[in-house]
């Protein structure tokens, strides 16, 4: 005898009808049946599509050759100061 017997089965499924009642409880099981095969329809599709080719990396640009690698670079753009905040002791 394990934890629920038949009789603690009868119960239970009992008082789940006198809170749900049998409406919404035949479409709770013919909303769950639906998403069910849905589920496995949407698993044989996936299976009986084709792999997609695989793409090819690209390869990085080259740099351009118009200023030497050496020569350093400026950027444009205007410099503002951060001012600290002031503790208060």
């Amino acid at each position: 005898m394990g934890i629920f017997d038949w009789k603690h089965w009868i119960v239970l499924l009992v008082v789940v009808v006198l809170v749900f009642g049998t409406k919404k409880l035949k479409n709770f099981g013919s909303d769950l049946g639906e998403s069910i095969k849905g589920f496995k329809k949407a698993m044989n599709e996936e299976e009986d599509k084709p792999a997609e080719p695989t793409v090819q990396p690209v390869q990085p640009a080259q740099p351009q050759a118009s200023a030497p690698l050496n020569q350093p670079q400026t950027f444009e753009g205007q410099a503002h100061k951060v001012e600290e905040p002031t503790r208060k002791e």
